[in-house]
């Protein structure tokens, strides 16, 4: 067990409000400053955003806006969302910064490379899903339709759709880090985990079938990586696994 005089001096009830106020300010200012900065380009990032549906689309298709306010809000949306993936980094940090005081020091040497690696994971998965998982289900979906039906997708409609598989693949690929904390904390073992492997493969397809859209292709194409992804946080699991007794 670890030495109590490793954690630092306990605060009043007082000062941990202050604080939290404090960091709860800064996680905001991030999101606002990164906001800023991102809305005067929210057309553009659009752009980019639906370039791997529009370079799908059929010859004379385009992209449509069925509400009167969609030109604006929709483009105003993806620049907040996108201000919130940006400052993630930050508020997380507020986080650590918020709970590291009561963590001793064993804990926070650990705790702060999982922070880390969360975050990059994070954005790896969203990375894997406009790079490799969109070209793949817009290629389906465009290839599929009715010769007499003509694609015209909803910028609206088009934007919840992707920050949905964003956030699916962005959470599937925490899937280490969430591995190493139970065996790190004593929830689990290495080798209970992979004992469950069956299920666990089950669980990534159920996780699939639930966030995708309903083809096989892209719940496939977030629940294999799920898997493998599990496969490395019970490897890394059983190095930081503690000593039975």
């Amino acid at each position: 067990m670890s030495d109590p005089s490793d954690q630092d001096p306990p605060m009043s009830l007082v000062a941990h409000l202050t604080e939290l106020r404090d960091r709860l300010l800064r996680a905001v200012l991030a999101v606002l400053i990164g906001f800023i900065v991102l809305f005067p380009f929210a057309n553009e990032i659009y752009g980019v955003v639906s370039a791997p549906l529009r370079e799908l689309m059929p010859e004379g298709s385009t992209m449509i806006a069925t509400g009167v306010a969609s030109p604006f809000l929709t483009p105003f949306k993806l620049s907040l969302v996108l201000a919130i993936f940006m400052a993630i980094p930050v508020i997380l940090y507020q986080i650590w910064g918020f709970v590291a005081p009561g963590l001793y020091q064993k804990e926070k040497r650990i705790a702060m490379p999982l922070l880390a690696s969360s975050v990059l994971l994070f954005y790896a998965g969203a990375l894997f899903a406009y790079f490799v998982v969109f070209p793949l289900i817009f290629a389906f979906f465009t290839s599929v339709g009715p010769e007499s039906v003509q694609v015209m997708t909803d910028i609206n409609s088009y934007l919840d759709f992707v920050l949905k598989l964003f956030l699916a693949f962005g959470i599937a690929f925490e899937m280490p880090i969430a591995a190493v904390i139970l065996i790190w904390t004593g929830v689990t073992t290495a080798e209970a985990l992979s004992q469950k492997r069956p299920y666990i493969i089950v669980g990534c397809f159920v996780f699939g079938m639930l966030l995708t859209p309903p083809d096989v292709i892209s719940q496939s194409l977030l629940a294999i990586p799920m898997w493998l992804l599990f496969e490395i946080g019970v490897f890394f699991g059983r190095l930081l696994e503690p000593p039975r007794t």
